[in-house]
């Protein structure tokens, strides 16, 4: 495994990382959980992440039993949890000031931990003023309850402003972003957020490298998904719809001779493309199964097969490659 800086900080984390959405408290539980975090951690995985809405907070409650009962020391894991979507109440919800302060407190109690290394807001709260929600992270980070704040699936418009903020307050801004980045999703990693890396030294850890299984060539235009997939699952079916579609479906064939050229799976050369980014700190997998994650882990040693003509050739069937703006050539 390799270690990367998160961005421009000095946090070190694992290349390849593991995330509960979806699988904690949705489709496992605490037993299941060790078994997968201490693969994960033989692998040499040191981050792994979580959020508060996540199976409606279990996904943190599993998570901090496991880490619990398998005795980790807590020193030598990163962890990383978001604040956005706590509850139905109208205060519940967003990055006020309230929510952020009360949903840190309630993830730190689900998680049994003192404090998490990183915390993201995870969406943009348009109905917050950024100048209090910049105020309530480092707040956060006074207290001792978190290292380290970053924002997810914000606009690099909306990053920008909050580090204008920080600047001004002389305090902290989000030293991370946490996008969707795969094959098929590449416009604000590749074009989008380029300003941000040099202006900020912003990292990524990114999210759903397999576009949510759909790059893993489990799933085909002639038959259902395979019941043990997210896409069979009743709350995923409306993503289901929308992502498994002829074109999508064509490219991801297109790819198996790639993969069969440089002798590995799909999901490894899907996840290797991802970290191959230099602007990608960590590339946050998931995974309901030991033997998937012993799998997804070989992507690191992918990675160097991944010359400029195997990029070229892997374009060449994607053909995803965001147009970049003249002024960041």
């Amino acid at each position: 495994m390799q270690y990367k800086n998160l961005g421009r900080s000095g946090l070190k984390v694992s290349q390849l990382s593991y995330g509960a959405w979806v699988t904690f408290g949705n489709q496992l539980d605490v037993k299941e959980a060790k078994n997968l975090l201490q693969c994960c951690r033989d692998h040499g995985v040191n981050f792994f992440d979580n959020a508060e809405v996540y199976a409606n907070g279990r996904a943190e409650e599993i998570m901090g039993q496991a880490i619990r009962e398998l005795g980790w020391k807590r020193s030598d894991v990163v962890i990383s949890t978001k604040i956005f979507w706590g509850g139905p109440g109208p205060n519940d919800k967003g990055l006020s000031r309230k929510h952020i302060i009360e949903g840190t407190k309630a993830s730190l109690k689900r998680l049994d931990m003192e404090y998490v290394d990183v915390i993201y807001c995870h969406r943009p709260d348009v109905s917050t003023p950024i100048e209090e929600t910049v105020r309530a992270m480092n707040y956060v980070i006074d207290k001792g309850w978190a290292y380290y704040w970053g924002t997810s699936e914000w606009s690099a418009q909306q990053i920008t402003e909050a580090w204008a903020v920080a600047h001004r307050l002389d305090l902290l801004g989000p030293i991370v972003e946490q996008p969707e980045y795969n094959l098929l999703s590449r416009h604000k990693v590749e074009s989008e957020f380029l300003p941000l890396y040099s202006n900020y030294g912003i990292g990524l850890t990114t999210w759903s490298p397999l576009a949510s299984g759909v790059l893993s060539g489990k799933y085909s235009l002639d038959s259902s998904p395979p019941a043990d997939t997210r896409f069979a699952l009743d709350n995923y079916k409306n993503l289901a719809n929308r992502s498994l579609v002829e074109d999508v479906l064509r490219k991801v064939e297109g790819l198996r001779p790639i993969a069969k050229e440089l002798d590995v799976s799909l999901p490894q050369l899907a996840i290797a493309w991802c970290a191959s980014n230099p602007n990608v700190s960590s590339v946050i997998t998931g995974a309901t199964k030991v033997s998937q994650i012993r799998e997804n882990m070989k992507a690191i040693d992918v990675i160097p097969k991944l010359t400029p003509i195997v990029m070229e050739k892997i374009e060449a069937i994607v053909q995803t490659k965001p147009k970049r703006p003249d002024s960041y050539r």
